[in-house]
């Protein structure tokens, strides 16, 4: 099998995607090894056609971002460098196959640009359930509200039902002994 028909697993390219500055990116320097060029062949050639590269394809990490970023893969992969690494956008990562002219570069850029596609589509896959669920618990806390309401007249009508039960056994129960009363009447002329 040729070096330019390496498949790279996604999940190895996918743990190279960071989301910066609201945008899903990649490093020079792991686009670089994807490659597999040196960084500084990847920054020469991105330089040269920097023209190809406007802010919204490539942008040069602050000291910050570079800082936030090392905290949280917490290996210094990218340590060591005296430049700010480029992060490149879906964009720059495809104008790239057309600076970096090897066909495994080409080969590698068709396999991000695929994952790129499957994260977009999980992301609107995602973000539908989500507005789907949202919509349900706001029509849960609407019906809530009903059925809770529903429930205390339910519990005053069974209230105002015991208590005119009551009233008519109390209506019912006049005119006849009070309980535990029991009337003796003596039949005359007959003795116990």
């Amino acid at each position: 099998m040729s070096k330019a028909l390496v498949k790279i697993p996604d999940e190895m390219v996918a743990r190279r995607i960071f989301s910066i500055r609201g945008e899903n990116v990649m490093l020079d320097t792991d686009l670089a090894q994807l490659y597999g060029v040196e960084t500084k062949v990847l920054k020469q050639q991105v330089k040269r056609n920097v023209q190809s590269f406007p802010e919204d394809f490539m942008f040069e990490l602050t000291a910050e971002e570079f800082e936030h970023l090392r905290s949280q893969i917490v290996t210094s992969r990218h340590g060591g460098a005296r430049y700010m690494p480029m992060a490149f956008t879906e964009h720059g990562v495809l104008m790239l196959s057309s600076v970096l002219k090897s066909p495994r570069a080409r080969a590698v850029n068709i396999q991000i640009m695929r994952l790129f596609v499957k994260m977009r589509e999980h992301l609107l896959t995602h973000k539908d359930v989500l507005l789907q669920l949202e919509k349900l618990r706001g029509t849960s806390k609407e019906h809530a509200g009903k059925i809770a309401v529903i429930f205390k007249y339910l519990k005053q009508m069974e209230q105002r039902q015991q208590e005119t039960e009551l009233l008519d056994e109390i209506r019912r129960g006049k005119g006849k002994n009070p309980i535990g009363f029991k009337a003796v009447t003596e039949r005359r002329g007959t003795k116990k």
